[in-house]
């Protein structure tokens, strides 16, 4: 019996040593683990990557900026049935647990054990807990030493922060596939809808994701992505989250899966959202741009941005059929077997819908069968869908064989020829189409505020990125002749001022030869008012006048209204001879337009911070009153704007009433504004040296259209393609659809202006039986004259003069006063 005895209490002895020794070698490894653990209190403050969002003025998404698609989203936001799938799918016993669950360790402990040597990887006991530590603050490594600090970091996250503010973090930093991190963000990119939105079968689809999202895929693995859905759904309801009738119903649902694509968002919009990004990334940098979450409500207007793309669209295709002509197929593929696939290879434009690309499969001499080319399923998969269509010979009439239309359809295609088609008019039936080489820009402002209100860059964004409203350099012309006219009229001059329309020899200096500025009609009708001269764009009453107000009077002007910086002091420049940007013109334009005001043109009205705040808008226009708690009687709240007065609003009305008569009877009244539209439209032409760029710029009370057309390796556009009729039909398209539903609203007479009857030729009071009479716009002090007298006349002009061939005599005007003086090269019609 002492024998017995002495040995269990040896036994004893030995157990509690080696207890002992367990637990001091537990203790000395938890130690060695612990003293290395990284910082946890960082989640505290734990600001993950957000995407910035930006948004149209009226709310709708525009485009999205992230180098990880998260949405961050609290937990009070996230509805019960997304909670608890997730948890059915990786942790049901979340809200018991003190962040490691035992049942679960053992359970991976057996399974270890018997995969031993077999190669799998070790199955995961993680709890929610421990998946925070490892996503925040571990790496992925297959080890025990992570798991090891990973159920260290658990146990000590679980006693400094609540279950929800771990749960939270959990559920917005989880990675779900198909680049979306978080549930906000990949209920947009599956599903396209809202957290609080989505059904059971969705959510549970969600929570089957992060194990290993590529395994489920929903297009490449989607029979995996259903029986995994399923098992979560089976969970859910074991688990007593949902009734067993509701998960049978939702285990038969499809997935149901539309990815939404990335990036810029809205059709038509990418000149503009990429214009918004530069602006982002200028004012707060790269890191804050992709992660720091902003929300940009911007000053687009979707209507009129799809407006805008469309009208420069057909007025670029206009003029590439009936000018340029038919420049051959895209490309020639093998049409046997399956012609899709090849067709499907070959690169297309994805931004000019409704054209699609085609590839003829068999021509007759009316009409050919052709193949359009299969769209991608979501996953980037050619689809098994072939639809094919018929090309007439009707729809290939704007191209020329010989100078005439085409009689059959094999004298311009042939079997194997890519090109792009348009629907027609009647169903399955196409028109041929091409990409044109030439391009343009068009810009809508809101005059007022500078908002821009629509920007298309080019024709094709997938074509070109470069924005050519933002970032071409082109010359404006005549559309810059209304401020070398403005500066004339804030200083002292008169609507009825007369100016010598007559030839004209600039001495330019030694070496430097005679610059002679001709018309565009190349005719001259002598003395003739100041607002004849901007109607017609007369070149050489435009060069006079600039002599005898003065190039650096005129550059001035230029700087104030943000066309040029420092324009260069030679007349040549009074003609539009420097180069600008459509932008800069329009906005400039605007500022006429709203009586004088400077304006900064502008994409954006507000930008908030991840947590709401304003941290920018453009509206700097303070406001009194604006701030008060309740209505106590008190006056109204009032706008003080105090933006600098850059032109004196009479004369900003003259120049307005002289671009209306350029649109009713000068150098735009053949686009017909007034036929078509019927409402007040000013604006002027701008046609360069041979033809090379084509300008117009519009605008009513309440928005300035500007457009121009040109090719970007700058060359003709051909005789005659003059801003009036290439650039000015475009516009008007433009309004007349923009312009429906408003009133018609007449330029707002400024205080002190006074309107006086006038014979529309010469400039003088209107007598009786005068045929052409116009009421014209006199500043204070100001009248028509009582007799001729004529810029351009007498001898007193300055130097370096000589004489050059006289026009017939006016008003007793002798035939030998033209005169001139030295300018700097160049010269625009």
């Amino acid at each position: 019996m002492k024998l017995i005895l002495r040995f269990l209490g040896l036994l004893f002895a030995a157990g509690t040593i080696l207890f002992v020794v367990a637990v001091a070698a537990v203790a000395g490894l938890l130690w060695h683990y612990s003293k290395d653990l990284p910082d946890y209190s960082q989640l505290k403050d734990y600001e993950p990557p957000v995407m910035t969002r930006v948004h149209a003025a009226d709310g709708s998404l525009v485009a999205e900026f992230a180098r990880e698609r998260r949405l961050y989203i609290p937990i009070q936001a996230v509805p019960k049935l997304v909670i608890n799938a997730f948890l059915a799918a990786e942790d049901k016993n979340f809200y018991e647990h003190g962040g490691l669950d035992f049942a679960g360790i053992v359970r991976a402990a057996i399974a270890y054990v018997e995969n031993y040597g077999t190669g799998r990887r070790p199955q995961g006991a993680s709890t929610i807990t421990q998946q925070v530590a490892k996503n925040f603050l571990l790496s992925n490594e297959v080890s025990f030493s992570r798991k090891i600090k990973e159920a260290l970091l658990a146990l000590k996250i679980e006693r400094t922060y609540s279950k929800d503010k771990i749960l939270e973090l959990y559920l917005n930093e989880i990675y779900l596939g198909l680049g979306a991190y978080g549930i906000a963000a990949a209920a947009l990119t599956y599903f396209d809808k809202g957290v609080n939105e989505l059904t059971i079968p969705e959510a549970a689809y969600l929570a089957a994701l992060p194990k290993a999202p590529n395994n489920y895929h929903p297009f490449r693995a989607r029979e995996r992505a259903i029986e995994r859905r399923n098992w979560v759904i089976d969970q859910m309801a074991q688990d007593g989250f949902i009734t067993a009738a509701d998960a049978e119903k939702a285990k038969r649902s499809p997935l149901g899966v539309t990815q939404k694509a990335s990036g810029v968002r809205m059709f038509a919009a990418e000149y503009f959202a990429e214009e918004v990004r530069r602006e982002l990334y200028e004012r707060y940098g790269e890191k804050k741009l992709y992660d720091g979450g902003l929300s940009v409500r911007t000053t687009l207007d979707t209507k009129l941005q799809a407006l805008a793309t469309k009208v420069l669209r057909e007025g670029l295709v206009n003029y590439d059929e009936t000018r340029a002509g038919w420049r051959g197929p895209v490309a020639h593929i093998d049409v046997t077997g399956d012609w899709g696939a090849k067709l499907a290879e070959v690169k297309s434009l994805n931004d000019i819908a409704p054209w699609r690309l085609a590839v003829v499969l068999d021509g007759g001499e009316k009409s050919a069968r052709i193949g359009l080319q299969p769209g991608r399923e979501p996953g980037g998969f050619v689809s098994k869908e072939r639809d094919t269509g018929v090309l007439t010979v009707d729809g290939m009439k704007w191209v020329r064989i010989k100078g005439r239309p085409p009689a059959k359809v094999d004298q311009v295609l042939q079997p194997g020829d890519v090109v792009y088609v348009e629907p027609a008019k009647e169903p399955g039936q196409y028109v041929l189409r091409q990409i044109p080489e030439v391009s343009g820009a068009m810009v809508v402002e809101d005059p007022w505020t500078g908002r821009v209100l629509a920007m298309v860059g080019g024709f094709s964004y997938d074509q070109s990125q470069f924005n050519r409203a933002t970032q071409a350099l082109r010359q404006p012309g005549s559309s810059f002749k209304p401020f070398v006219y403005a500066a004339a009229l804030d200083n002292g001059y008169t609507p009825s001022t007369l100016i010598l329309d007559a030839p004209i020899e600039i001495d330019q200096g030694p070496g430097l030869g005679v610059w002679t500025p001709e018309n565009y009609e190349r005719n001259f009708y002598g003395p003739s008012t100041l607002r004849f001269g901007i109607e017609h764009s007369r070149n050489v009453m435009t060069v006079r006048l600039a002599q005898d107000i003065g190039m650096p009077l005129i550059a001035e002007y230029a700087k104030r209204f943000g066309i040029y910086d420092n324009l260069p002091p030679y007349l040549s420049f009074a003609l539009g001879a420097g180069e600008t940007t459509l932008l800069r013109m329009v906005t400039a334009y605007a500022m006429i337009d709203n009586g004088g005001r400077r304006i900064k043109p502008t994409l954006i009205d507000r930008i908030q911070d991840r947590y709401g705040h304003t941290v920018y808008k453009h509206d700097e226009r303070e406001c009194i009153g604006c701030d008060a708690k309740k209505w106590e009687n008190q006056p109204e709240p009032s706008l003080i704007d105090r933006r600098e007065q850059v032109l004196d609003p009479m004369t900003a009305y003259q120049i307005t009433s002289i671009m209306e008569g350029v649109v009713l009877r000068g150098t735009a009244a053949g686009a017909g504004f007034q036929k078509e539209i019927g409402k007040p439209i000013a604006g002027k032409t701008g046609t360069t040296n041979d033809y090379k760029d084509a300008w117009f710029i519009g605008f009513t009370p309440d928005i300035v259209v500007g457009v121009y057309v040109g090719y970007d390796k700058p060359k003709s556009l051909g005789r005659g393609e003059t801003g009036g009729h290439l650039a000015a039909p475009i516009v008007k398209d433009f309004m007349k659809v923009a312009l429906a539903d408003k009133p018609a609203v007449p330029f707002r007479v400024p205080p002190g202006i006074k309107l006086v009857r006038v014979n529309l030729k010469t400039g003088a009071r209107a007598a009786p039986g005068d045929q052409k009479v116009i009421l014209e716009a006199f500043k204070p002090g100001t009248a028509p004259p009582d007799s001729a007298s004529v810029i351009g006349l007498g001898s007193g002009e300055g130097s370096n003069v000589s004489d050059a061939a006289a026009p017939p005599p006016v008003y007793g005007v002798p035939p030998d006063a033209g005169r001139a003086v030295r300018s700097g090269t160049g010269g625009l019609y």
